[in-house]
């Protein structure tokens, strides 16, 4: 069965890629299937599911006539993982002026450690607060104030100076309100901990905040990934984490501080970090391991602009075997995500070979480690294939709605870049319009693959069907809602996370449709993308603005 959603709405006046319309829902269910079958074993990083996952993925590849473009001209990049688990605690606690105050690891605090040695162990550290941990020149806006954080406990308040600050604030509007920056991510405020020296990294857990609950903070259990790194540049932080609400406040108080001011003195210019006069003590048994993965890579070749790359990306793992659910399914396959985007990839590549050749080269990336901190991209970023002050955009696929045509298309991180107003245009182009994403203080922008290459200035755009509420054609956004709520609510990174026969892709269709028409244009032109004002990621792009022209 093949899908033509753009038709019958096309106006005469638009040129679109006939294989646009051509996009396969029998070929995205065959690849879907496949990989989500128990023969991948869940597709986790490291194991024999694995070794099957690249292995189909590079015979798919090979069959549709693309090539290696990986390192050396392989298929694959070597990607080698630090695997850390924690153990129970010998010693866990606040201390003082000799005082001591035992923390349960699990329901007071919970840490991490991204360091391979074999015990984690912080000697009455001195703890320093320091708001929001927000270093921002371009803003105006710094937190630190010159604070030495070397061999001491960096805490942090959770998201952006102006999540909930009011009119009249000094952080009011700085930092997009509502709307998260990487500012506000936890990942941001661990790297700048690092930065600065400090040996451990504590956040203050408040749901609304973090827009989840204790409940996701503690749900890994102790165990955490990084890339394998050379001692001079491995982290500081022994232990990374949070701090529940409750123990949050005890903290403060013990400290003859007032948490809920400090929140609001936060909020402010002149606000300057706060010594909480009280150590960190922590010893803690740490497994650890060496896990060799893979990226895999595939290119077609250019043919006048071959050293320009357009970069189609999914990630190909899931979480591998877990426990039993009521079904006796142990396999967390991700059928959904992201097996459905790498089906999405293998299509979009599909068209492309059986076009003429494109001016720019494709590059079609399957990350691993994705559902381990973005681990595959982010090793691909610090050692790309291709420079990326060359590299036009990366266009990410990360979850596709699986309940039909939409009569709009979810549009995640509003306001950062250019390729918006390309897919606002493709849209119209089907008869569709463009949908912000629901929750937009949750960060989805900051938690996919693409955003590895965000970081290096490459503009990027996201597919996540779950960022926002279809409007679908059969049942309006009721219908849209109770997909999400579904998906989200019983499925999302559990087993259930499975094929099933009431999917309907027609939807996932037309946004893999357009896909392949904004490539499709980058890929036979000379434009290059960009940010737009305001965007934390405009400096860097700009820098490299030569290396274009």
């Amino acid at each position: 069965m093949f899908l033509r959603p753009l038709a019958a709405l096309l106006a005469a006046a638009f040129a679109v890629p006939a294989l646009a319309q051509d996009i396969s829902t029998a070929n995205l269910t065959e690849t879907v299937r496949t990989l989500a079958s128990d023969q991948f074993q869940g597709r986790a990083p490291g194991t024999v599911g694995e070794e099957r996952t690249v292995g189909y993925l590079i015979g798919r590849l090979q069959a549709l006539g693309l090539e290696p473009a990986g390192p050396n001209g392989e298929w694959t990049q070597p990607v080698p993982l630090l695997h850390t688990r924690l153990a129970t605690p010998t010693a866990l606690a606040f201390d003082r002026q000799g005082s001591a105050t035992p923390l349960t690891l699990g329901t007071d605090i919970y840490v991490s450690s991204q360091q391979d040695k074999d015990v984690a162990a912080i000697a009455d550290a001195p703890m320093v607060f320091v708001g929001y941990g927000v270093h921002a020149p371009e803003r105006g806006w710094d937190d630190f104030k010159g604070v030495d954080l070397k061999g001491k406990v960096a805490v942090f308040l959770v998201n952006d100076p102006d999540f909930v600050a009011t009119k009249g604030e000094d952080s009011f509007g700085k930092f997009g309100g509502r709307t998260m920056t990487y500012y506000g991510r936890w990942t941001y405020k661990f790297e700048e901990a690092a930065r600065r020296g400090a040996i451990a990294a504590l956040i203050v857990h408040d749901t609304d905040g973090a827009g989840y609950g204790w409940n996701v903070v503690k749900s890994p259990g102790g165990e955490n990934y990084s890339l394998v790194v050379p001692p001079e540049k491995a982290t500081s932080l022994a232990l990374q984490g949070w701090i529940s609400g409750e123990a949050s406040t005890r903290l403060f108080a013990s400290a003859g501080q007032d948490l809920a001011k400090l929140r609001i003195a936060a909020r402010r210019k002149d606000f300057r970090p706060v010594d909480l006069g009280t150590g960190f003590r922590a010893s803690i048994p740490v497994t650890h391991e060496v896990v060799r993965s893979q990226n895999v890579l595939a290119r077609i070749s250019g043919t006048d602009r071959a050293d320009e790359v357009v970069m189609y990306g999914a990630h190909w793992d899931a979480y591998g075997e877990g426990k039993p659910d009521e079904k006796g399914r142990i396999y967390r396959a991700g059928a959904n995500d992201d097996a459905l985007g790498v089906a999405a990839l293998i299509e979009i590549a599909r068209g492309f070979k059986a076009a003429p050749p494109t001016d720019r080269t494709l590059l079609f990336a399957f990350w691993t480690a994705e559902e381990r901190g973005l681990l595959g991209s982010e090793a691909y970023a610090q050692a790309p294939v291709y420079p990326v002050e060359k590299t036009v955009a990366n266009l990410g696929i990360d979850i596709l709605q699986t309940a039909g045509k939409s009569k709009d298309v979810i549009l995640v991180g509003k306001g950062q870049g250019t390729l918006e107003d390309d897919l606002a245009r493709v849209a119209a182009m089907q008869g569709r319009t463009i949908s912000p994403e629901s929750l937009p203080e949750r960060g989805l922008f900051f938690r996919a693959d693409h955003f590895s290459m965000a970081k290096r200035g490459v503009p990027v755009l996201l597919l996540m069907g779950i960022a926002g509420v279809s409007d679908l054609v059969e049942g309006g956004k009721e219908a849209g809602q109770k997909w999400v709520d579904d998906y989200t609510g019983r499925c999302y990174h559990q087993a259930c996370d499975a094929w099933d026969e009431s999917w309907n892709l027609a939807g996932a269709g037309q946004d893999i449709a357009l896909f392949y028409t904004i490539g499709d244009e980058l890929a036979r032109s000379g434009k290059w993308p960009g940010w737009k004002s305001g965007s934390e990621f405009k400096a860097l792009r700009d820098q490299t603005a030569a290396a274009r022209k």
